[in-house]
């Protein structure tokens, strides 16, 4: 942006929450494909509320969820992942039943109806995003 306005300060989004049914599928499914391991649990660790993601994700768990068609306005349009190895992600993704989606082969929907898309990360940056405490002071 070329403007001589400053900001005040700079951010970046922390996690995104989303509603999904089967809130254990979600779990496995960013741990076994994405490596995002459990930063925090609301709930029994058995049976939780909500799960939070070192990685950005905080899982809502709303079993009677129905998302609306994904052209519909309010929706959220896709979560945009960096990995560090997109082809080992892509591989262990396709034992999941996720749908691929017309965007490209990186581009993957969940059986809730999410979008993610895949992107490959320059070497070292996930590692370096993950070593920032959100809850440090």
């Amino acid at each position: 942006m070329n403007t001589p306005f400053t900001p005040p300060t700079r951010a970046y989004v922390e996690h995104v929450a989303v509603r999904v049914k089967d809130i254990h599928w979600h779990i496995r499914f960013f741990y076994e494909v994405l490596g995002m391991d459990v930063r925090e649990i609301d709930g029994p660790t058995d049976d939780p509320r909500q799960y939070w993601t070192l990685g950005g994700m905080q899982l809502m768990a709303c079993p009677d969820f129905e998302a609306p068609p994904s052209n519909e306005a309010g929706w959220l349009a896709h979560l945009g992942v960096m990995v560090d190895d997109l082809e080992a992600a892509l591989a262990a993704a396709q034992h999941w039943g996720v749908k691929p989606l017309p965007q490209g082969r990186n581009w993957l929907q969940l059986p809730d109806g999410l979008a993610v898309e895949l992107m490959q990360a320059a070497p070292g940056c996930v590692a370096q995003a993950l070593s920032i405490n959100p809850r440090a002071k």
